[in-house]
């Protein structure tokens, strides 16, 4: 049994760390003599900090939450008038106590959940919360799809000062997930209000700018109000804002049937077609690369890999423009001995779940045995992969987060996805029998992004333990990225023997803090 993690409990508002602001100090400018004039300048390197960051880990020293951000990070602002909070899990208590103190209970709040049965435990535990609050208005999601789920994790908010900002995480608004669980979030600026004068053109609709990422997200929250106008007040009100400095893709998923053709420019593609028609527009490096999909939970796929390889895999990877080979697929998913070692043992499993008990789930485990490799990459029994070590210091911390990340011959990142969404047909969909259609049972929200979004001819890189990128690294002329990373490197494939962590199971090895899970 491996030590039990070092502990040190602290607040979980960071302060800044010399370490960071070190780091992002960009290279000191050329000196230009008066005479004779220099005929060219040199092009002085721009180094961008993550656009993703991870949250604050409650059991973690100061030095392993450098640049992380905690809920009251994201709601402590006293200028906060309205918040909409969408998820799966909701403790109001919890969520109402990292708004400001002296301004929580004037707060606009509107919370947007799936529990559509009226005898649901969860709808009734909600009610019962928001009972207490004046300023609380409980939203049930349209769910047409009996097996899926409001599982969308996103906060849109709106200041006094006129401005209002898009979240997208991946952390249920519970305490369970916001303290030793590991977790990512994407924020877009403070956005103002649209002037008059501001006319967008047909060339601003590009993939990966702000108008199509306001365009699909007005086009997703107004799915909302197709059986009860839940957010069509909102998003009258999110229309009149600026989205131009905005970087990223919007890629959702809406329960129902849809068409995968992008015939009409104004309508967005949702699940595997959305992610599939983004990544067209995406360059990528010539050469081998890996796609490393990083989740919480596996669904039941089938006892052959025909959805995960031709539907979700394909999706993507769609051909490139270089010819380069098709990337080989990697899924990070912790063992049973990872959740055992994690922060909150056995108790973080609960959020994490696979199923290998059935015939059809053993044959699912077969083609998926090959691909799966570790979390922490530090067991005994799995297989590092070659490469220098680098340490993202959250190993501890059982993964919540979702990413789904090409990497260009390990050094360079291609592109990047933060999301709700696991590996399953309910998040990604599945083709029905009419052709051109897809059919997606659950909510989910995430964001795509990649370096030329940030700056011309840029690369994106991996970093660790903060969200700017070193001076160490690449072409002296290449600007770079920084992709804060929640997972280790080099990656440590599974062991013949190892198994993923399944919660249905149990396990009486103890786990660090003497517990067992029945």
């Amino acid at each position: 049994m491996a030590e039990p993690p070092s502990k040190r409990r602290h607040s979980s508002d960071t302060e800044e760390d010399k370490t960071a602001e070190e780091s992002s100090e960009l290279p000191a400018s050329f000196t230009h003599p008066i005479s004779p004039p220099r005929k060219r300048v040199a092009h002085e390197r721009k180094f961008i900090p993550s656009p993703i960051q991870l949250t604050t880990i409650w059991d973690y020293a100061d030095e392993l939450n450098v640049d992380a951000v905690s809920l009251h990070d994201l709601l402590g602002d006293p200028l906060i008038a309205e918040c909409w909070e969408f998820n799966y899990l909701h403790d109001v208590d919890f969520l109402m106590n990292h708004f400001d103190e002296d301004t929580r209970s004037l707060v606009k709040v509107h919370i947007v959940h799936g529990f559509w049965k009226k005898d649901d435990l969860k709808r009734l535990s909600l009610e019962q919360q928001s009972a207490q609050y004046k300023n609380v208005t409980l939203h049930a999601a349209y769910m047409p799809e009996m097996f899926g789920t409001h599982h969308s994790k996103m906060l849109i908010l709106f200041r006094h000062d006129d401005t209002a900002q898009v979240i997208i995480h991946t952390a249920n608004m519970i305490s369970k997930d916001w303290t030793n669980m590991a977790n990512g979030i994407w924020q877009t600026p403070q956005l103002p209000l649209l002037t008059e004068a501001q006319k967008p053109s047909e060339a601003d609709m590009s993939i990966g700018g702000g108008l199509r990422f306001k365009l699909d997200l007005l086009n997703y929250l107004k799915a909302y109000n197709t059986k009860r106008g839940i957010c069509k007040s909102m998003v009258d009100r999110l229309e009149k804002y600026d989205f131009s400095a905005v970087r990223g893709a919007l890629i959702a998923s809406v329960p129902g049937r849809h068409d995968i053709h992008e015939d009409d420019p104004s309508k967005s593609l949702w699940g595997f077609a959305g992610i599939k028609h983004a990544l067209r527009s995406v360059p990528v490096q010539p050469g081998g690369s890996d796609i490393v999909v990083q989740i919480s939970s596996i669904a039941t796929l089938g006892q052959t890999d025909t959805w995960l390889k031709r539907t979700l895999f394909d999706s993507l990877s769609p051909p490139s423009k270089t010819n380069s080979p098709k990337p080989k697929f990697k899924v990070i998913f912790p063992t049973p001995d990872e959740i055992r070692r994690s922060l909150d043992g056995y108790a973080s499993g609960g959020s994490i779940h696979m199923k290998t008990q059935s015939p059809i789930q053993t044959k699912q485990l077969q083609y998926m045995k090959p691909i799966l490799y570790h979390w922490a990459n530090d067991c005994e029994d799995g297989i590092l992969e070659q490469g220098n070590k680098f340490e993202a210091g959250r190993k501890r911390a059982a993964p919540h987060i979702k990413t789904y990340i090409r990497y260009n011959e390990g050094k360079t990142i291609d592109w990047a996805l933060l999301t709700s969404a696991n590996i399953s047909k309910q998040a990604w969909g599945e083709p029905t029998k009419v052709p051109g259609e897809i059919r997606i049972a659950s909510w989910e929200i995430g964001v795509l992004m990649w370096p030329e979004l940030f700056a011309d001819k840029a690369k994106m890189m991996p970093i660790f333990k903060s969200n700017m990128p070193t001076k160490e690294s690449l072409d002296d002329q290449e600007d770079i990225v920084g992709l804060r990373m929640p997972y280790s490197l080099p990656l440590q494939k599974y062991g013949d023997d190892e198994v993923p962590w399944v919660a249905t199971a149990k396990y009486t090895e103890p786990d660090w803090k003497g517990g067992v899970w029945e």
